[in-house]
C-alpha cells in the first residue's frame, strides 16, 4: 500500500490501530484515510481551504480528538 503509515488513536477503552495512508479528495489540499486494524473505525480526513483539518467522512460514532490524533501522527511519520 503507497503512503500506509500504522497508527494508534485512543479509543474510549483501549487504544485503536489501524493503518492510514495519504488520499486525494476534491475539494481538500490534503486527505488520510484511517482504517482500524479491527474494522471499528473508519475516518477521511482532510484540510479544508483555510488549512484547518476536519474530518469529512468516517464510521459513528468517533471522537473528534481523533482527527488531531491522525494528521498529528502522519504528519510525524512521513
Amino acid at each position: 500500500m503507497e503512503n500506509a503509515f500504522d497508527v494508534k488513536l485512543t479509543g474510549s477503552d483501549t487504544v485503536v490501530e489501524g493503518i492510514a495512508r495519504a488520499i486525494g479528495y476534491p475539494g481538500y489540499s490534503q486527505a488520510y484515510e484511517f482504517n482500524a486494524i479491527d474494522e471499528s473505525i473508519h475516518l477521511i480526513v482532510g484540510r479544508n481551504a483555510h488549512g484547518h483539518w476536519e474530518r469529512i467522512a468516517g464510521s459513528t460514532p468517533y471522537f473528534s480528538s481523533w482527527v488531531e490524533e491522525l494528521v498529528e501522527q502522519v504528519s510525524v511519520l512521513k
